[in-house]
């Protein structure tokens, strides 16, 4: 059975990166952070319900989360 928790917080993930590079008003960059904040609470809310195999990806796309973040000098 796929879990729909995992699979949401990838495609949350996947949205803000994408809008992370196409940012380019104060209205895009606050979207961006917005975006941000949805995927990390998906992520959060995935890790329980998720295998260990799911939880070492998890960790790595919010380690990526915080790179987009720290590579976008407007946050």
């Amino acid at each position: 059975m796929e879990n729909e928790l995992y699979q949401q917080a990838r495609e949350a993930v996947a949205r803000a990166e994408l809008l992370s590079l196409a940012a380019e008003t104060d209205i895009q960059r606050q979207a961006v952070q917005k975006e941000i904040q949805r995927a990390r609470h998906a992520l959060q809310s995935a890790f329980a319900k998720s295998s260990p195999a799911e939880q070492d990806q998890l960790a790595m796309m919010e380690d990526h989360l915080h790179s987009i973040g720290e590579n976008d000098s407007y946050f």
